[in-house]
């Protein structure tokens, strides 16, 4: 049997940004994995090659945060207690029932219970919790101020999460509450400067609970969410690296990346 991975990998950096990829992970441990409903074992509601796109960002001195496994496992972008970040709204929660198109994640009767669910918090979802607590703490420590950007992707088109077509690049601040508005300001220039890539923010993706726990402007940390539209970079069909889609998408990515180091700065 092989060895499990490390809950996850964190690379410190040097500038006051930490970039978290929370649904990177695809590992699924077989006591689990053998409980998926078969459309399910392909993990397809992963944010795909995001740790692979965002590679830029310890180019640019960041810290990255990285988890190893599955959000079929657990959620790490969700609040402990499963509260819905969108009442009233379709959505996926702390331990996965059912896949972005509606279906099962698994087979009749193999959910987990309270019990199971409470076991995976403590496993999975606290590590990776307090890593980012402690990797906040020693940026804030070492700069005054630090940006906790939250890197995410999901498919455009998902009619079970939301109508129409998802705009390439969804900024997230909580309506405003994770961020200052000056940092907001930096962000929306710089997409607004340019037209390839049409964007919205605070629109059907306004920031999950790690943006929503961690932003505190007032102390000096700030918190954004980048939910692309994984068409910029992939194929979302085969869920392959597009490198031409991907090499046109990175230097507005690591434009934003840039604004956001240059505000925690003070630049």
């Amino acid at each position: 049997m092989s060895e499990a991975p490390p809950i996850f990998q964190l690379q410190r950096g040097t500038s006051p940004l930490l970039v978290s990829l929370p649904h990177d992970g695809t590992h699924v441990p077989p006591e689990i994995g053998a409980r998926l409903a078969p459309s399910a074992r392909r993990v397809p509601d992963t944010d795909w090659h995001i740790a692979r796109l965002y590679g830029i960002a310890r180019t640019l001195g960041a810290s990255v945060l990285v988890p190893s496994h599955s959000r079929y496992v657990i959620d790490l972008n969700r609040a402990e207690d499963d509260v819905s970040l969108y009442p009233g709204q379709n959505t996926t929660g702390l331990c996965p029932m059912v896949q972005f198109d509606g279906t099962p994640v698994y087979r009749d009767g193999a959910a987990p219970d309270a019990d199971e669910v409470r076991a995976r918090v403590d496993r999975y979802w606290r590590p990776y919790h307090a890593a980012l607590q402690g990797e906040i703490a020693r940026l804030l420590a070492a700069h005054g101020r630090v940006v906790l950007w939250e890197g995410h992707s999901i498919k455009g088109d998902l009619p079970f999460l939301f109508e129409g077509r998802l705009p390439d690049l969804n900024l997230g601040t909580a309506g405003g509450a994770s961020c200052s508005p000056a940092l907001q300001a930096r962000l929306e220039a710089v997409l607004a400067a340019q037209t390839d890539y049409g964007w919205v923010a605070n629109g059907r993706f306004k920031g999950g609970h790690i943006t929503r726990h961690f932003g505190d402007p007032a102390r000096g940390i700030a918190a954004v969410q980048l939910e692309i539209s994984q068409r910029c970079y992939m194929d979302e069909t085969t869920f392959e690296w597009d490198a031409a889609r991907a090499d046109a998408l990175t230097p507005l990515l690591r434009s934003l990346l840039a604004a956001a180091i240059g505000f925690a700065a003070g630049a």
